[in-house]
């Protein structure tokens, strides 16, 4: 898709709804300044952001799904999650590769819900500390996420040496992650509109 200045909230309608999800919970983490990276792009763009982190919210490992809990009755960090994951009109996912998978914590999160993620589009940010910026788990991301009802977009914005590309506010030290960045979410709402319509609809 080509390149074209953002739209105004006035002529897309209400401002979309992202949730960023982040899946690392290890003490020296380096790509928690990619997610800050996109939640601030997002947040330029109009956007209305929450990012989800596991280390922050203390998610248990999966026993009950949060569907499996009567009402009022699940945790609260499962319950302001879903709450979020609600609201969403779609999802971007910032993942590392663990031995050509992603991350524990981030399996963990995504597996908790279900519902939550349906008719709303997901769009993928790998990372790695090398030069080949986690891709080879992004098979697998796709795979889950399509399983979930939450299909990822066609681009993905693959960041390599995350440890030098971000500092730790999140600004890119590369102008080129600038450049690019603009595409990937272009397309991501495109995406969100249009499956937020259609559910509208469908309403």
């Amino acid at each position: 898709m080509s390149a074209r200045s953002p739209l105004s909230k006035r002529e897309t309608g209400l401002a979309l709804k992202t949730a960023v999800l982040y899946g690392s919970v290890r003490s020296a983490r380096q790509g928690i300044k990619a997610a800050r990276f996109i939640v601030s792009k997002l947040e330029a763009r109009g956007h209305e952001v929450e990012l989800i982190d596991p280390m922050e919210r203390q998610l248990p490992l999966l026993n009950r799904m949060y569907k499996e809990f009567g009402a009022g009755e699940a945790p609260p960090a499962l319950e302001s999650i879903a709450s979020v994951f609600r609201a969403a009109d779609g999802f971007v996912i910032v993942s590392g590769e663990y031995n050509h998978s992603i991350p524990p914590a981030l399996k963990n999160l995504l597996d908790h819900f279900q519902s939550e993620y349906h008719y709303k589009p997901s769009a993928i940010v790998t990372y790695s500390a090398g030069p080949f910026a986690g891709l080879r788990g992004l098979a697998n991301l796709r795979a889950i996420l399509g399983e979930l009802g939450t299909p990822s977009i066609p681009t993905v914005f693959p960041v390599s040496r995350v440890q030098d590309a971000f500092d730790e506010d999140g600004q890119a030290m590369d102008n080129a992650y600038e450049d690019r960045v603009g595409r990937f979410l272009e397309e991501f709402e495109w995406y969100s509109r249009a499956l937020r319509a259609g559910r509208q609809a469908a309403q």
